[in-house]
């Protein structure tokens, strides 16, 4: 395991080898620490990547040729050890490849890349998933970054909102258990946005499917001080923390999603899957704004 870092004249960011994982954005001119620092008694992950599944399945199992197997919720990717393959001064890439230990859980081929490259104030995200075997390749990956909120000590977690631009309402998906219900609620916006409470969160994420998430920010309504994501072309989108707690708000763009509770184990036709074929590659990026 060890730290890499990342710096120009507006930010520092470190990133940790173990899951590729970001663990630091910090602001030089505004000294502020964006990334939720990881204290275990209350959630002990940063910016965990979700790969090869988003989500729960349904009784944490699946049927792939009629063969049962078992991942944990967002698989395993977050809890493994990345390669880094390419470092310089604003820019990182990290690798991890299929093992004896990940083919016991998850029978394919795989190469997943995962680039951080700096650029002003923005951080931005590129995945690159790549299938290197001769059948084909079934798999979700997802984003899971935790952001400080409050950012500052003087601020409270309901002095903040998440902006949602050009939404007037939303379509939330409903969870059971960490599975998605056949069932969803419309969330009306207040000038585009929804005000943080912890009641927000009493009944664990907030899913929106169907693409309905292209930028979304989170900003605090005293300073104005917050982070704005750009996640264009992503099918599905998680909003989370803990329930009960007052400390950060996760913001995720998804290419997957949990299981639902009427799910047949099917790995194929788990919704959200992706299939790549023969030596096909899959991207996906997100941005982060720090302001």
């Amino acid at each position: 395991m060890s730290i890499y870092h990342l710096k120009n004249n507006e930010l520092t960011v470190k990133v940790n080898s173990f899951g590729a994982e970001l663990s630091s954005v910090f602001s030089i001119e505004n000294n502020i620490e964006y990334i939720w620092q990881a204290k275990p008694e209350i959630w002990p992950r940063h910016a965990p990547h979700l790969f090869p599944i988003v989500g729960k399945l349904k009784d944490s199992c699946y049927i792939f040729l009629n063969k049962n197997y078992q991942l944990p919720q967002h698989g395993f990717a977050r809890d493994n050890e990345f390669k880094c393959i390419e470092q310089h001064e604003t820019s990182l890439t990290f690798e991890l490849k299929a093992s004896d230990e990940t083919l016991k859980i998850f029978p394919f081929d795989f190469s997943l890349k995962i680039n951080y490259t700096l650029i002003e104030n923005k951080l931005l995200t590129n995945y690159e998933v790549f299938n290197p075997d001769s059948s084909e390749l079934y798999c979700s990956i997802g984003a899971h970054p935790a952001f400080n909120c409050p950012l500052q000590q003087d601020e409270s977690f309901n002095d903040y909102s998440i902006l949602f631009p050009d939404k007037k309402e939303l379509v939330i998906n409903t969870l059971h258990e960490g599975l998605i219900k056949n069932e969803t609620k419309t969330q009306i916006l207040n000038n585009n946005k929804l005000s943080v409470s912890k009641s927000l969160f009493d009944n664990d994420a907030l899913v929106f499917m169907n693409s309905q998430i292209e930028k979304i920010s989170l900003v605090s309504e005293k300073t104005s001080h917050g982070v704005t994501m750009e996640c264009f072309n992503w099918p599905f989108f998680g909003i989370w923390t803990k329930k009960n707690t007052e400390y950060f708000i996760c913001l995720e763009p998804w290419h997957g999603i949990a299981d639902a509770e009427s799910s047949d184990f099917n790995f194929k036709n788990k919704t959200g899957i992706m299939t790549l074929a023969p030596q096909e590659k899959f991207y996906c990026s997100f941005n982060m704004i720090f302001y």
